[in-house]
């Protein structure tokens, strides 16, 4: 008899551009897959537009353990692990509870099956891998941004006490912001609360990059810069 399995796909917005990962191809591959394995795909849940940062606010993951739970299937078939979930802890939790529940869990493109102890063994591996890469690539943006950052370069939101210069990538000293940010460096050596230095530069007639009154988060802001 085969083995009742459930599909799930997912694409975040930025997933969408990329070819290969459009629900469609992802439900192709996964009913190919079924074939190949012998399963019988029940059905294949999707989530459109959602990010795999979270699992508790994905609809059709959520409809795809219920029909684990169930019972109307007991594996459950992705074409990548990231679609998942890209969270370590979220992957093994899974996998712990899949092997109490006697669930199998099939991941296409790292060959995972988690119905033998081999198996379950690699998927604890590839999810660790996998989150020390995007850790070290998010290490790596940090440094790129800093070294940008020393260096003049703009950096996202032009940082007030600054102004974008002609060229549009460097960025040139504000005078009169930077006589705000002294000022209000001077408020807090004297033992000044947040609100209180944004109430006095407020008093002063001082205003925000964007010409709005200062508020105790954006005074905290300004000097934590």
């Amino acid at each position: 008899m085969k083995t009742k399995a459930v599909g799930y796909v997912r694409v975040s917005t930025e997933d969408q551009a990329r070819e290969g990962f459009s629900l469609g191809a992802q439900r192709a591959k996964v009913e190919a897959y079924a074939m190949v394995a012998d399963l019988d795909l029940v059905e294949v849940f999707s989530d459109e537009g959602i990010s795999a940062k979270r699992v508790d606010n994905r609809p059709g993951l959520q409809a795809a353990l219920e029909a684990l739970r169930s019972g109307r299937a007991t594996a459950i078939v992705v074409v990548k692990l990231d679609r998942l979930s890209r969270r370590t802890r979220d992957v093994l939790d899974f996998v712990e509870v899949a092997d109490k529940k006697g669930w199998a869990f099939h991941s296409i493109t790292e060959k995972l099956d988690t119905s033998s102890a081999a198996g379950r063994f690699v998927v604890t591996i590839t999810a660790a891998l996998a989150q020390m890469e995007r850790e070290l690539i998010g290490e790596r943006t940090a440094a790129a941004m800093a070294h940008m950052k020393e260096q003049g370069l703009r950096v996202g939101a032009i940082p007030f006490g600054f102004d974008l210069a002609a060229d549009g990538r460097t960025l040139t000293t504000n005078a009169a912001e930077q006589n705000i940010i002294t000022e209000a460096e001077a408020l807090a050596e004297a033992g000044n609360s947040l609100r209180k230095i944004a109430a006095e530069l407020n008093a002063r007639g001082y205003t925000t990059k964007n010409g709005k009154p200062w508020t105790h988060v954006q005074v905290g802001r300004l000097l934590a810069a």
